[in-house]
């Protein structure tokens, strides 16, 4: 698998966007995701939006990451947001999942930031078992959905 930074705007970023708000609404019965999310958020140093492409040429995963510091919506200074981690179906099971969370926490690492943050829901179960395996504990909810009820936060030191 060969992953690629681009920016969150690319075609091929927007087919993989397209697709989880599919799977978001296919689980949660809603819209989607409605977090704000602009292309500008996503570019170095202050975040990365990487996507794996299988041997054929076929984007097959996505994550990014977003640069967050205090505000009224829960996050702290030197806060990594990981944003939009998603693989296709035929593609899961292959760890490309996890291939692209330590590859953004590596980069939100050497861009300064300390901790990196998610939210995911109850009913990602093979997302939380991804997060937990790689070191993520519950903290305070943050963000857009810090007051829903099937909604779980997750924090990691990066430093």
């Amino acid at each position: 698998m060969n992953i690629q930074p681009l920016p969150f705007d690319h075609p091929d970023a927007v087919k993989l966007n397209d697709a989880v708000q599919l799977e978001y609404v296919a689980r949660y019965g809603d819209e989607g995701d409605l977090t704000p999310l602009d292309p500008s958020m996503f570019a170095p140093p202050h975040g990365l939006y990487l996507i794996a492409y299988d041997p054929l040429d076929r984007p097959v995963a996505t994550g990014g990451w977003r640069t967050q510091n205090e505000n009224d919506e829960g996050y702290a200074d030197g806060d990594a947001e990981l944003k939009r981690m998603y693989v296709v179906p035929e593609a899961r099971g292959l760890g490309l999942a996890r291939r692209i969370l330590a590859a953004l926490e590596a980069d939100a690492r050497a861009a300064g930031r300390t901790r990196m943050v998610l939210e995911t829901g109850t009913a990602q179960p093979e997302a939380i078992a991804l997060y937990t395996s790689s070191g993520y504990a519950p903290c305070a909810k943050f963000g857009l959905y810090r007051d829903y009820p099937n909604s779980r936060c997750f924090a990691k030191p990066l430093v």
